[in-house]
């Protein structure tokens, strides 16, 4: 469960995205819907969330978020424009009745126990597309696989808010 913190950010971020009339998306992949379930938690969220696609499997990355199938054969899927085709290609892919989500956020990295596409464990980078603006964040997280996942929706939900405030209405 997340700290009462998070779950403020994360009331903050429904209320604000509510406040303005817009629709998040999320598409995930170390988090396995743990981001998706946080929104989720809000009441009222329905009214924003679209939903949330888990692209655990790297195909899926590909065949329905979009996500350029030579930059995951070059990289593999822990990688920054991963994250970031992921929070843009999940706008498209949950839209409403031909609208786009405002905003999209695509979490991948490497939760561990081992490595994944020579990334070390704890490597996360988390994609937030708003409007025409794109933001990806690096993290290198200590930790086990449950305490990684955790930080990774906190900080997604901190970063999405920050630069939705700072992003014009």
């Amino acid at each position: 469960m997340p700290e009462p913190s998070v779950r403020d950010a994360t009331a903050d971020l429904v209320a604000e995205l509510t406040r303005r009339g817009l629709t998040i998306a999320v598409a995930e992949s170390l988090t396995g819907g743990l981001l998706a379930a946080e929104l989720m938690r809000i009441p009222g969220a329905s009214v924003v969330v679209t939903g949330g696609v888990v692209a655990y499997n790297t195909a899926i990355k590909r065949s329905v978020l979009g996500v350029d199938a030579a930059l995951l054969d070059e990289f593999g899927a822990v990688h920054p424009r991963v994250a970031e085709q992921m929070a843009a290609g999940v706008r498209s892919v949950l839209a409403v009745d031909g609208r786009d989500a405002d905003v999209g956020i695509g979490t991948t990295g490497a939760a561990g126990p081992d490595p994944q596409d020579g990334q070390p464990v704890g490597t996360v980078f988390i994609g937030i597309s708003i409007g025409e603006r794109m933001q990806v964040l690096e993290l290198a997280l200590d930790g086990g696989r449950a305490a990684i996942r955790a930080a990774v929706v906190t900080a997604a939900i901190a970063a999405t808010l920050d630069l939705l405030l700072d992003t014009a209405e």
